[in-house]
């Protein structure tokens, strides 16, 4: 039969402490089941597979299993009750059942009821008695004890003595339930009759079925001896010392025979059938002196009674018990036995997580047995016990890596005995690591430098971060955040690795377009969730020489022909021009030097290294050639240097039709020193060509005409004044929009030349009067033209240091011609395409503002403020002239002003426009061979 008795004792939210409890009978076969562990405790099969399951005994020989499929327990190996607890009544398995994670522990006992499986037994086949004739009835003779190791009702029982002739057997009742079995005289013995007797002692148990044991005794009748030894004491009491020495005395028995001779000499013996006692202790025969003869231990065994007989020579005797107490000293270290723990602990835990099971057990008792532990200093742990001699190892508080990634825990258990004994078991548990830190970069932002123009995946830098976790957490990761450079993603500036925080260029950089940008870089862990820092990189530009000059003034224009006047009576030092340029690097890349390349001669001008000024070096004489023709270079101070070159053509005249004269003859532009042979080649060519298109251009332009003549003279009352809009330099030179009225010869096919008046402010208001030219004589050179210099506005009548223009103490006459191929002669909108309100007129208009202009006129708006911060020292305000303020018209004597005081007061340049006599419808074009040649007189 087998009984459960189920009950807990303790619960924690860490560990789980219960207790049950079984019965059941030994020999049992293996396999058999004891209990179902998982059904009695409440627990889920699942729990006893996730929590590992096992069996913890504390003995060498593990007799209970558990089947964690079933939640059984089975029996492992076979039991016996008397090996396994010998005469103790109450037998039983203590063992433990641990689970992890969490930990729990529960008791079991497992009681093991005795059955009737041993016989009783007697130490020897045979007695041997001898008993002397006179032995008077009711004489008593000790017999051997029968050894049954069944306990209870299924040990020993009684006893039989066959035959019952001479001798009955009764039973003397000793202390702890103890019989001595004596066989007591019951008739008087008589040697002759009978010498010897042989008697069967039996003894029998009290279980189910009933077993037994015999022993022969034979009786040999002596000689008389009719006084029997006497004890002094039926009982001796003595006490010994565990570890005592070998030899120890523990006590004297003494027995006394009134008998003389050889019967009264006594004999001592042990009769105890125990074979422990017996080779734990020896007696002197003689002296009855008990002495220690093997090595006792208060663990073991802490009672010893010790049967003594005294016999003398006639075989009687006498017997008494000596009761032996073994006292107990602290001889036994706490042995520490680790039920279960933990290698390794998430530093996330909470405090009070359960690391470690122990169970210690000090086999000494009282005092000595009694043990504490404790663990190392200094650690964030602690043991507590929640029941006897059970341990458990906890955290004290959150435990954090970073600072302590692995503990050597010592545990130290001492019993309370004098001296105090202890023992330690060590423990290793290893912190494992949580994301719980994020990348920290080296520093707080970072700055590097490119050189402008760069390769493109250069490197320009590297950042680090260094995460203070440990595997996957601390792997950091770089990533570009998303922004914008002037409005351009930041990714396409510069790229970052993602392993090794490199940032490269993806791009080459302008200093002058991006001298600096910020970005941010993004370090990320690979911890999950993952964690991430980021840093400011601020990359700075830094400017290379890879810009040449710009020449704001004078423009070079394509199509037009710019001339500087200088009047034959000009001094020394007078102030041709100036030649005003920047330089868009910064630094010294961006100080400018003029120098004179080449000039027609090169002994008439200087310029000013540093401020580009142009002036005579010495009188101007008539034998000086009227049309020269200045190089100017303009180079930065960078490394390499860079260059840029302006040719300037000046006038020198007094007057403007000498002028006009001398730059409308191309031959002059020829140059008479080259191969002779070679033009003479690329004339005959050139003529060829020209003959043919003369043709063909005199053809179409002759029908025309005809179909246009009456409705360009019809018109002509009606044609409107276009205006001509230099180009505005926003935040430069200039800031003000003028308008010119242009005035023009009706043979403007040859050319086309500007006359400029006073701006106004009703200008645009009112319509512009165009008057036509005509010239006199049809027949006469069509390079002659009649030309009538307008009077000077006001500010002529100023003096010099009030009058406005270019700084200085000069001022500078420019000539400014637009010169029209024959085919391109541009005319004024056709009547149709004027518009209602239009005024008619004839002659050419100027063309708009071309590409190259406009393009100048931008760049010297973008570069305007750039050029008096990056020109440098040499770059001085007060060799630049006031465009602001004054402009001065090229071809004539009036000068615009930005003054409003002067603008208020209108200038009357032209007289009153007067009516023109009636136009005449054009003659045709003159061909090339009709043309007079025009002779040297004429030009002047």
């Amino acid at each position: 039969m087998r009984h459960t008795l189920l009950f807990f004792v303790l619960f924690s939210s860490q560990s789980a402490f219960g207790q049950v409890r079984y019965s059941i009978p030994e020999e049992m076969a293996k396999g058999s089941m004891v209990g179902n562990i998982a059904q009695d405790l409440d627990l889920d099969l699942k729990r006893l597979k996730s929590g590992n399951a096992r069996i913890f005994s504390g003995d060498s020989t593990e007799y209970i299993e558990l089947n964690k499929e079933s939640g059984r327990l089975l029996i492992k190996e076979k039991i016996d009750r008397e090996s396994l607890c010998a005469k103790t009544t109450a037998c039983a398995l203590h063992l433990q059942m641990i689970l992890e994670s969490p930990m729990e522990m529960y008791t079991i006992t497992v009681e093991i009821m005795d059955i009737n499986d041993n016989a009783p037994t007697f130490q020897n086949k045979q007695m041997r008695l001898e008993i002397s004739e006179s032995a008077v009835t009711g004489a008593r003779f000790v017999l051997e004890k029968a050894v049954d190791s069944d306990v209870g009702t299924n040990g020993l029982k009684s006893y039989s003595l066959q035959p019952t002739d001479h001798f009955v057997l009764e039973l003397q009742n000793m202390a702890e339930g103890r019989k001595n079995v004596e066989m007591v005289l019951q008739r008087p013995l008589d040697r002759e009759q009978q010498e010897r007797f042989t008697l069967m002692l039996t003894a029998t148990d009290g279980g189910e079925p009933v077993l037994s044991g015999t022993v022969q005794i034979h009786v040999t009748v002596l000689d008389a001896n009719d006084n029997a030894p006497v004890f002094t004491q039926k009982a001796y009491n003595a006490v010994v010392i565990e570890n005592s020495p070998k030899g120890f005395k523990l006590t004297t028995v003494s027995a006394s025979d009134a008998d003389e001779s050889t019967n009264g000499q006594v004999m001592y013996h042990m009769s105890n059938p125990d074979v422990d006692v017996k080779d734990v202790f020896i007696i002197d025969q003689l002296t009855g002196d008990i002495t220690l003869n093997a090595h006792i231990d208060y663990e073991k065994t802490s009672h010893y009674e010790v049967d003594i007989e005294a016999k003398d020579q006639g075989g009687l005797s006498d017997s008494c018990k000596v009761i032996i107490d073994v006292l107990d000293i602290n001889d036994n270290k706490p042995v520490i036995t680790v039920m279960s723990k933990s290698t390794s602990i998430s530093e996330k835990s909470n405090p009070g997580t359960v690391v470690a099971m122990m169970k210690v057990n000090d086999p000494d008792s009282s005092v000595n047995g009694q043990v504490h532990c404790s663990a190392s200093e200094s650690i964030p742990f602690s043991i507590t016990s929640p029941s006897n001699n059970f341990f458990i190892l906890r955290t004290e508080e959150l435990l954090d890596r970073e600072r302590e990634a692995e503990y050597n825990i010592t545990v130290m258990c001492s019993d309370e005995g004098v001296p105090s004994l202890s023992s330690s078991a060590s423990l290793c548990l290893q912190i494992t690591d949580v994301n719980d830190n994020a990348p920290v970069f080296e520093r707080s932002s970072y700055e590097a430098f490119v050189i402008e123009n760069n390769i493109p995946g250069l490197t320009v830098f590297t950042v680090k971060a260094s995460d203070a976790d440990s595997n996957q957490n601390a792997r950091v990761s770089y990533i570009l955040e998303d922004s914008t450079v002037n409005g351009v993603p930041v990714s396409s500036y510069v790229s970052v690795s993602a392993d090794s925080g490199v940032i490269n260029a993806v791009r080459s950089f302008d200093y002058e377009q991006l001298k600096n940008f910020n970005f941010r870089v993004i370090a990320q862990d690979g911890g999950s969730p993952p964690l991430s820092s980021n840093v400011t990189v601020t990359i700075k530009i830094q400017d290379q020489n890879d810009n040449a000059p710009q020449v704001l003034y004078p423009v070079q224009t394509g199509g037009s022909l710019v001339a500087e006047i200088v009047p034959r009576s000009a001094d020394v030092g007078y102030l041709v021009t100036k030649v005003v340029a920047v330089d868009v690097d910064s630094g010294q890349n961006a100080w400018l030097s003029y120098k004179l390349q080449k000039a027609t001669e090169r002994a008439l001008f200087e310029v000013g290294p540093q401020n580009g000024e142009i002036r005579t070096v010495r009188q101007v004489t008539d034998k000086d050639a009227m049309k020269q023709k200045l190089t100017v270079i303009v180079e930065d101070n960078g490394q390499p240097s860079r260059s840029a070159v302006v040719n300037i053509n000046v006038a020198v005249a007094d007057s403007f039709p000498e002028i006009f004269s001398e730059f409308s003859d191309p031959v002059n532009d020829k140059d008479y020193n080259t191969n002779l042979t070679f033009y003479l080649v690329l004339a005959l060519a050139a003529v060829s060509i020209l003959f043919i298109f003369s043709v063909i251009s005199i053809i179409s332009v002759k029908i025309y005409r005809w179909r246009q003549k009456r409705l360009f003279y019809e018109s002509a009352a009606n044609l409107p004044v276009i205006p001509y809009y230099p180009p505005s330099y926003a935040d430069g030179t200039l800031q003000h929009m003028y308008n010119y009225e242009v005035c023009g010869t009706t043979d403007s096919r040859m050319s086309d030349i500007k006359f400029a008046m006073p701006y106004s402010q009703n200008t645009l208001g009112r319509m512009s009067h165009m008057g036509t030219i005509h010239k006199e004589n049809r027949e006469e050179d069509d390079t002659q033209l009649n030309l009538e210099q307008k009077p000077p506005n006001n500010d002529w009548r100023m003096p010099p240091n009030q009058r406005p223009g270019p700084s200085g103490q000069h001022r500078f006459h420019t000539l400014q011609q637009r010169w029209t191929p024959y085919e391109k002669s541009r005319a004024g909108p056709r009547p149709e395409e004027a518009g209602a309100g239009a005024v008619g007129g004839t002659g050419p208009w100027p063309n708009p503002p071309t590409e190259a202009e406009q393009l100048q006129a931008l760049m010297a708006a973008a570069n305007a403020n750039e050029a008096t911060a990056t020109l440098g020292p040499r770059y001085n305000a007060q060799y630049v002239p006031d465009y602001r303020q004054n402009v001065y018209i090229p071809g004539s004597t009036a000068t615009l002003t930005a003054n409003p005081q002067q603008q208020q007061m209108p200038q009357q340049a032209l007289p009153p426009p007067q009516a023109l006599p009636p136009t005449e419808a054009p003659k045709a074009a003159p061909t090339p061979a009709s043309k007079k040649k025009v002779t040297k007189k004429d030009k002047k």
